[in-house]
């Protein structure tokens, strides 16, 4: 955690000392790396993503450091009603217990920053995650399934961000997630604060990070505690392509599942390489 602190405080006077102007693309995805960005897409522009999260590196020869596994896989699509409302839907393989998981998702974007006026940018997001697993016959397994609803999470996201320079953007993300079966242990609900930021370094380059805090009830009997995930990647935006590779611990890419699943601690070396494309239709 502290490491974290010490990168913000690095990357910040960055933004801090450059000139505000008018922000119209804070940054350059709709996703930072593991959390949502507060861009939305443009009206009737269609988004087609394709993530991948490899396993970690510091499980050695065994598993090749990670790439014979795969914490998460992603295959999903965004479509932009309006230029400031995002709708999508998506598959994933699930960083958790609950495995096999269809996402749906909207964004709203509400506040818009602009030179000589609204200094921020705000962005209301929610998402809903079902696991399709094969209900299990032991009722002592999460995925038993007695009820329908068991197969479901939400998480809702208030994304508030800046845009200090051409070079460098800031978003704070105040979220709550809520899953409807848990273990024994811990809470269905839960709150978290994520932190992210894009660090430009050419007009086609930048470097993004990206952190998530969840504040959990802690017991005697956790065991595998929850860490806080982590990373940091390398963007390069094409014009029709957004393409990133990161290093993350993060134990999933939907926020109802990194936030409460993420077990590995990236500071210790826990991590792992990932990537993301990103490509756009115009319908």
């Amino acid at each position: 955690m502290k490491k974290i602190i010490l990168l913000l405080v690095f990357l910040l006077p960055i933004g801090l000392f450059a000139q505000s102007e008018y922000a119209y693309e804070t940054f350059k995805s709709t996703v930072v790396m593991n959390n949502q960005s507060i861009e939305t897409l443009k009206k009737r522009r269609l988004d087609i993503l394709i993530g991948h999260r490899f396993g970690n590196f510091s499980d050695g020869w065994a598993t090749f450091y990670g790439f014979e596994t795969a914490q998460d896989i992603l295959i999903g699509a965004d479509y932009g009603l309006t230029d400031n409302t995002t709708i999508g839907i998506s598959r994933t393989k699930g960083g958790g217990k609950l495995k096999m998981l269809i996402n749906a998702h909207a964004k709203y974007r509400f506040l818009h920053q602009k030179k000589g006026g609204m200094p921020i940018t705000m962005t209301a997001y929610g998402i809903a995650s079902m696991s399709t697993m094969t209900a299990s016959p032991n009722e002592t397994d999460l995925n038993h399934f007695s009820k329908f609803s068991h197969r479901m999470s939400y998480t809702a996201q208030l994304m508030i961000a800046r845009k200090f320079s051409n070079r460098f953007s800031l978003q704070l993300t105040p979220g709550y997630t809520h899953r409807n079966i848990v273990k024994f242990n811990e809470d269905n609900g839960l709150v978290s604060l994520g932190i992210s930021g894009r660090v430009g370094l050419s007009k086609h380059h930048a470097i993004v990070f990206d952190s998530t805090i969840p504040f959990f009830t802690w017991t005697a009997t956790t065991s595998n505690p929850q860490a806080i995930p982590f990373g940091i990647g390398w963007e390069i935006d094409t014009g029709g392509h957004r393409f990133q590779l990161n290093f993350t611990n993060s134990g999933g890419m939907m926020a109802n599942d990194f936030i409460p699943n993420t077990t590995s601690d990236f500071f210790a070396g826990d991590f792992g390489l990932g990537f993301t494309i990103s490509r756009w239709f115009n319908l």
